[in-house]
């Protein structure tokens, strides 16, 4: 027996000794998440239960090394991982933007103190983190922010206004982009600070979105004082450490086109009905069945990379494709599941609709083709770096 199919018998038996039945149903919204934190409060015993007994394996990063609270598997133990929970239906114990974003970014550009200061933590769901990138005036101009960072000796002065910061009222701490120099290109100049959302002068303000909804922010700081040894990298190039965080960040987003849900065709079909075994909207069934198809090219892809990260390959300008195709591809499903739905789609209140749950989802993927990077820019990067066309 291999390496490999041993630990997938370990994996399974340890799943399904450890994992409580309550977190082997699909999550009914956002709302059953475990997004952990200081202020964190468990929807269930279940909940904590999970998390814990998650994190004591380092399950949560199972691929962070064992010193930072992961559990130092292989890639591709790793993807046994998740098959076997994928198997039980188990949810994931951890929903984190330092899981996603930050740790990867820490783990090749921190130092150690950082690292060892900040990763347990993240791993464990002990602290909740938001980003601090966009602006008013620098949004798919990233490079273009404003929010300044004076060197005071012993620490930082923050002041400037950041907006688009998801779950900022909720989180714990920030990593936040600042300029630290004014006087050169506008991609220099840009260091990467880490700080408390608890300090004296950061208010965050939730944004009322489309959906009725509010997971983003516009966040504020008036001489916020920093301490230097939560500068990340070098003072002055924080615009390579964004660049990397970005391309997780555009993975992340980028795999909503997977599919989150049931089969489109059984949505549809719960919907509208069967008519000898098919669905009985002839026009309906055909963007189904392209939908689909898409979405099985699309998920051969997403192992694809995988399996090129496996080897050590980066990501890179991949990470644009991935997200742009992604999110496209998430947002025509939603428009099938609303087609689908005809009139009562449309609900916006009622227990029928668990509170109008598809039309708030469906106004939601609007965002998708905006946040981390419109899909504009990425066209743009896919043009350039990918395709290398002439004058791109």
């Amino acid at each position: 027996m291999s390496d490999l199919e041993t630990f997938k018998l370990e994996t399974r038996a340890w799943l399904e000794e450890n994992c409580p039945p309550e977190m082997r149903t699909p999550m009914k919204s956002e709302d059953d998440a475990c997004w952990g934190g200081r202020n964190w409060t468990f929807a269930s015993d279940a909940q904590k239960v999970w998390l814990e007994r998650m994190a004591g394996k380092g399950w949560t990063v199972p691929t962070w090394p064992k010193e930072y609270g992961g559990a130092g598997l292989s890639r591709a133990e790793e993807a046994v991982l998740l098959k076997e929970m994928a198997r039980i239906s188990a949810r994931i114990p951890l929903s984190s933007f330092g899981i996603w974003m930050l740790g990867p970014a820490l783990l090749k550009f921190g130092n150690e103190a950082q690292k060892k200061e900040h990763l347990p933590k993240i791993a464990r769901g002990e602290i909740r983190w938001c980003q601090g990138y966009s602006e008013p005036s620098a949004g798919s101009d990233l490079a273009s922010l404003a929010t300044k960072a004076e060197d005071k000796g012993d620490h930082y002065l923050v002041n400037g206004q950041k907006v688009w910061t998801s779950y900022a009222d909720k989180a714990d701490w920030i990593f936040c982009l600042v300029r630290t120099d004014s006087t050169g290109r506008k991609h220099d100049g840009i260091s990467f600070l880490l700080f408390d959302m608890e300090s004296e002068g950061v208010e965050a303000r939730p944004i009322s979105l489309i959906s009725g909804k509010s997971a983003f922010c516009e966040t504020f700081f008036e001489d916020v004082k920093v301490p230097k040894d939560q500068l990340v990298g070098e003072v002055g190039k924080g615009w390579s450490i964004a660049k990397y965080l970005l391309t997780h960040e555009r993975e992340m987003i980028g795999g909503s086109g997977e599919g989150v849900t049931r089969p489109l065709h059984e949505i549809a079909a719960g919907s509208i009905g069967l008519e000898s075994g098919k669905l009985s909207d002839p026009m309906l069934r055909a963007k189904v069945a392209e939908a689909e198809i898409d979405e099985w090219a699309f998920r051969l892809t997403m192992q694809r990379k995988l399996a090129e990260a496996k080897a050590g390959a980066s990501l890179g300008a991949d990470s644009s494709m991935l997200k742009y195709y992604g999110t496209e591809l998430n947002k025509r499903r939603y428009e099938l599941m609303m087609d689908a739905a005809g009139h009562d789609g449309l609900e916006w209140e009622g227990e029928r609709s668990d509170e109008g749950k598809l039309a708030r989802d469906w106004l939601r993927t609007k965002a998708n083709s905006i946040e981390g990077g419109t899909s504009e820019v990425q066209l743009n990067i896919i043009s350039k770096h990918i395709l290398q066309l002439p004058g791109a």
